[in-house]
């Protein structure tokens, strides 16, 4: 008998079963009225999570194809941009910029830091003729587990008519963000993370301003052009076909979002966050992102000495039923990652520590059995 696991990745993560069940309906004409009304829907509740006015464009991809349209629509070959990186997903956002011949200024705030914004400040600051078209970065990075000031970041940039672009895939819904309060030219989020759906749809949110720098962008492009996708969202349709079961998923989890309000969404998350870390540090165990900038949405550990992070895992999944995520990039080796975001309740994070307890006793660490459990059920008596 398959027992039900105990899932905490950073993405996917838990759907919830009447999520599930909303994709079991039968599929409707994407030309139609009903998918329209669908569509309008979810654009409008998804404008309230990224707390914009501006557009919201639904494309079938996963959040790098966010990330891609991003790019192609906002950026020219030959621009000058800056791509602020702390790991894996700001790496990322280099090489896609690159791809496409953009000019790339990458600073590289190193594995485990948070973005300086005095530093975009002063880059910006010295480029007195504006050649600098756009800033990229990341809201959360789930790689390092740690969140950048964005709205710092943006005010950093005073003057200058740079876009502020943002991958927001995991930090929408988990995190604090406020598009236009922040003044964020793009953002890009998925709906695998927060939103507790299946993998599968991109939502690209764009101000006025970016799209009239759209409207004027050379790049090649066919399947991620926003100018396209504005048009037919006019006639409550995508360009091209979309992914029907996932958006009447999204819908569903919507409701919740909008039921509950998404400050006590993000308020869930920073507990569930500050659960699981109570529990890692009773063990000893040392985390990655420091208390002020950690991630609501995963926590980035160390394995202690001498144990393996793959033979972790294994013991967790193969005896425990647990599932927790590998280290990235260069903490690949040492690292595991414990995700808390989407569905998730704080008596399934009190059995994971519990198993992480087991599992790191097992392999030969030096643990006190119990100690986390205890901390993690003192941490909660004070909500």
């Amino acid at each position: 008998m398959k027992l039900q696991e105990y899932f905490l990745l950073p993405g996917p993560t838990n759907v919830p079963p009447n999520v599930i069940r909303a994709m079991s309906k039968q599929m409707i004409n994407h030309r139609g009225p009903e998918f329209k009304a669908i569509l309008s829907g979810v654009t409008h509740k998804i404008k309230k999570v990224f707390q914009t006015e501006g557009e919201v464009f639904t494309l079938t991809s996963s959040g790098t194809g966010g990330l891609e349209a991003a790019v192609v629509n906002f950026i020219n070959p030959g621009d000058k941009v800056i791509v602020a990186s702390i790991g894996n997903f700001g790496e990322r956002f280099r090489d896609i910029a690159k791809m496409y011949d953009a000019e790339v200024d990458f600073i590289d705030f190193g594995w485990g830091n948070c973005i300086d914004p005095q530093v975009i400040a002063e880059r910006l600051g010295a480029d007195t003729d504006h050649q600098i078209k756009a800033v990229l970065c990341q809201h959360n990075e789930t790689s390092t587990a740690i969140v950048n000031p964005i709205g710092e970041i943006s005010a950093a940039r005073g003057d200058h008519p740079a876009l502020l672009i943002v991958d927001s895939v995991s930090g929408l819904g988990a995190a604090p963000f406020d598009m236009d309060g922040w003044k964020v030219d793009v953002a890009v989020t998925g709906s695998q993370k927060a939103f507790m759906s299946p993998p599968g749809l991109a939502f690209v949110a764009a101000n006025q301003r970016a799209m009239k720098i759209a409207k004027k962008n050379q790049n090649r492009k066919f399947y991620f052009d926003l100018i396209k996708a504005q048009d037919m969202l006019e006639k409550g349709q995508t360009p091209f076909t979309p992914a029907l079961s996932v958006l009447f998923a999204v819908e569903e989890a919507l409701r919740h979002i909008e039921e509950v309000g998404i400050d006590a969404v993000v308020a869930d998350h920073y507990k569930h966050r500050n659960l699981v870390r109570t529990g890692l540090k009773a063990m000893g165990l040392k985390l990655l992102a420091p208390d002020e900038i950690a991630s609501p949405a995963v926590t980035a550990v160390a394995c202690p000495d001498g144990i393996d992070p793959l033979a972790l895992r294994k013991v967790l999944r193969e005896k425990y039923n647990i599932i927790i995520a590998g280290g990235q990039g260069k903490f690949a080796a040492n690292t595991f990652r414990v995700g808390h975001l989407g569905a998730v309740q704080s008596m399934d994070l009190i059995a994971v520590i519990a198993g992480l307890e087991l599992a790191l006793t097992e392999l030969g660490a030096d643990i006190t059995l119990g100690k986390a459990v205890a901390e993690m059920e003192r941490e909660m008596l004070r909500y």
